[in-house]
């Protein structure tokens, strides 16, 4: 492996980061892993990413795809697409052997099926982070633990990003953590420009996400019903791909004749930061779910004020009344009354986005990235000394 394990975070190492999502479809888990290869190749590393993929033909670059059929599985709230094909274990041995990777680190190891491959044929220093917040507990935790505890001790490093998953984890897996964060882009976000289709004077609030129950557009629908009446210059921007809710949001909105909503669907990654840039407000009504919520560091990295649900992923980087407001989960009532605060102070928006943008560079990737590639080493070496 390396001569000098111990100083291996200064030396090149070859890494496997391994999803278990579609790569060709967005969520937080990839959107985290795609711009982390990207840093650790930029420290002078060898990076493969692994991913099952139901476009592989898209797929370039590091990428190696593992799978090539997507099923929807319920998780979370949410419905994450996973490969269940029978060969992957025979695939991911092959590969193994082949590439002798000196870090493996796995995504959400348990979510089937890929990662739990690499966790019975790597060979390398494997690494496990845990993403997933569930204020309820995990059923697949929970009933899948004494098949997943075989297989505990072949993790060497174990990641949490945030406090909220380390407690989801931590409740059916005691060991040794260390929580890094999600990380963002500070200055991609920060140097976008207002995009033009919304700056005509009227003033902006802005969601960004998964049209999908746990990101809880419903909620913001009712409560900007209830700005509009008061602020008559105000739109609502709803930014994301469908995740089953876009026809009974439309049709609420037809329904009540609510002016100013304008649905744009998916749009891609370097759109984002012009989008934010046109928000006088950005606001996430998550309803829970969420581990610290990436889509939050982008909005504050671009200096955006936020109203967001008080969850626990997000009260982990918002502090109420500094960044931004926090309002109680599913209370429309609320959520109306803290945007109505905010579109009536300018000055107080000014003030959150001075200091939504300082709290970002805490998460910036550059910082973020050099903590990962540090614990790598850490783990190398206690490996080699026989303490994992």
């Amino acid at each position: 492996m390396f001569s000098n394990v111990a100083g291996a975070q200064n030396d090149k190492m070859k890494i496997a980061l391994v999803t278990p999502y579609d790569w060709a479809t967005p969520g937080g888990v990839n959107l985290h892993i795609a711009p982390l290869a990207e840093r650790l190749k930029a420290a002078g590393n060898d990076v493969r990413i692994v991913a099952p993929s139901s476009r592989p033909e898209r797929n370039e670059g590091c990428v190696t795809v593992i799978g090539e059929s997507a099923f929807g599985l319920p998780a979370t709230g949410s419905v994450a697409k996973v490969s269940l094909s029978y060969d992957l274990g025979p695939r991911v041995k092959q590969l193994c052997g082949r590439e002798h990777f000196d870090v493996v680190h796995v995504h959400e190891p348990f979510m089937p099926l890929l990662p739990f491959q690499f966790l019975r044929y790597s060979n390398a220093t494997n690494i496990a982070t845990f993403h997933a917040a569930r204020e309820g507990g995990s059923r697949l935790y929970a009933y899948s633990k004494y098949i997943i505890r075989p297989w505990w001790g072949r993790i060497h490093g174990r990641i949490a990003v945030s406090g909220a998953a380390l407690r989801l984890i931590g409740k059916h897996f005691a060991g040794r953590y260390r929580i890094i964060p999600n990380g963002v882009d500070c200055g991609f976000f920060a140097n976008g420009s207002p995009t033009a289709d919304f700056a005509d004077g009227k003033r902006n609030i802005l969601f960004l996400g998964r049209l999908e129950k746990r990101k809880g557009l419903p909620f913001l629908l009712e409560a900007f019903a209830r700005v509009k009446r008061d602020f008559p210059d105000t739109r609502l921007v709803v930014v994301g791909g469908d995740g089953g809710l876009r026809s009974v949001c439309e049709l609420y909105v037809e329904r009540n004749r609510l002016p100013d909503v304008v649905f744009t669907g998916y749009v891609p990654d370097e759109a984002k930061p012009h989008y934010f840039k046109a928000a006088d407000i950005y606001c996430a009504p998550n309803t829970g779910g969420e581990s610290m919520g990436m889509v939050l560091l982008e909005a504050l990295a671009a200096g955006a004020p936020i109203v967001a649900s008080r969850i626990e992923g997000f009260s982990e980087v918002l502090t109420d009344g500094s960044e931004g407001l926090l309002v109680p989960p599913r209370d429309s009532e609320a959520l109306a009354a803290a945007l109505k605060r905010l579109l009536s102070d300018h000055a107080l928006r000014k003030k959150m986005a001075q200091r939504a943008q300082k709290t970002a560079k805490r998460y910036d990737w550059a910082s973020v990235s050099a903590r990962i590639i540090d614990y790598y080493g850490e783990c190398m070496a206690d490996r080699s000394e026989g303490h994992a």
